[in-house]
Parts: structure tokens; C-alpha cells; sequence
């Protein structure tokens, strides 16, 4: 499968993002203004179908660049997933300069497997986190 992954915001229409956060357990509810804010305060990065130039994966990363960086809202089109797409957005994203020898921090709860390829781990009961309902 062809694709291309971009970091330009300009290339993230706001309707394609709400629609990929959906279908996800953890953004459905988003309102427009919350999805164009996050994107307006965030790194965003698209996987674009290269036949088509559709929007197939999103992702978002909050960062002070100098000590850690959150990587969120990692989601890939239903009608795409297990294709390897996500595996290759998040490594873009992990092999991005800009967060080299940074902590990263992320949340999920059904992508564990995905994520420790990454280096990523549980805490060990060490981490808490406000106003999330998932």
C-alpha cells in the first residue's frame, strides 16, 4: 500500500481529522472547536493514501522539546486498520530528530502491543491522570 505521512498542518483538513476521531472511543465526542484547538497547540502528522490523497491516520504530539513529549490521538481509518499503517505513523513519529532522547508518554488501553515495539511501558502504578472518563 502507498502512503504518504505528512507533518503540515495545511495538509489536515479539520473535517477529515473529526471524522478518523469518530470513530474512535476516546474522541467521538469532541467538538469541533476542541479537534481545531488540539491541532492548533499540537505537532499533527496525516497518513494520506498516495492514489488518492485520502486521509487515513492522524496523529498528535504535545511537546516541550527539551524533556518529554505526549504523543496522543493515534488513529488510523477503520477501513484501514491492520495494514500496518499505525506502526509506520508511530515510527515516523519515534524517529522524528526532534524528540530524540526525549521521555515519552502516552495513555491507551487496548494498543499496548503496538506502542512497546516502541520502548514504550506500563508504570507501574506510578502515573495519574485527571478528567479522563476511558
Amino acid at each position: 500500500m502507498n502512503y504518504s505521512i505528512t507533518d503540515d498542518k495545511n495538509n489536515l483538513p479539520l473535517a477529515d481529522v473529526i471524522a478518523l476521531l469518530k470513530q474512535t472511543y476516546w474522541a467521538d465526542n469532541r467538538t469541533p472547536e476542541q479537534v481545531r484547538r488540539s491541532m492548533d497547540n499540537s505537532r499533527c502528522y496525516g497518513v494520506y493514501l498516495a492514489d488518492c490523497k485520502k486521509l487515513v491516520g492522524f496523529a498528535r504530539v504535545i511537546s516541550d522539546f527539551a524533556t518529554t513529549y505526549y504523543l496522543c490521538d493515534v488513529v488510523i481509518d477503520n477501513d484501514y486498520q491492520h495494514r500496518g499503517l499505525g506502526k509506520a505513523l508511530v515510527s515516523y513519529i519515534e524517529n522524528s530528530p526532534e524528540y530524540q532522547g526525549l521521555r515519552g508518554i502516552l495513555i491507551t488501553r487496548d494498543a499496548h502491543a503496538l506502542y512497546e515495539k516502541f520502548g514504550y511501558r506500563p508504570l507501574d502504578g506510578r502515573a495519574m491522570v485527571k478528567g479522563l472518563n476511558c
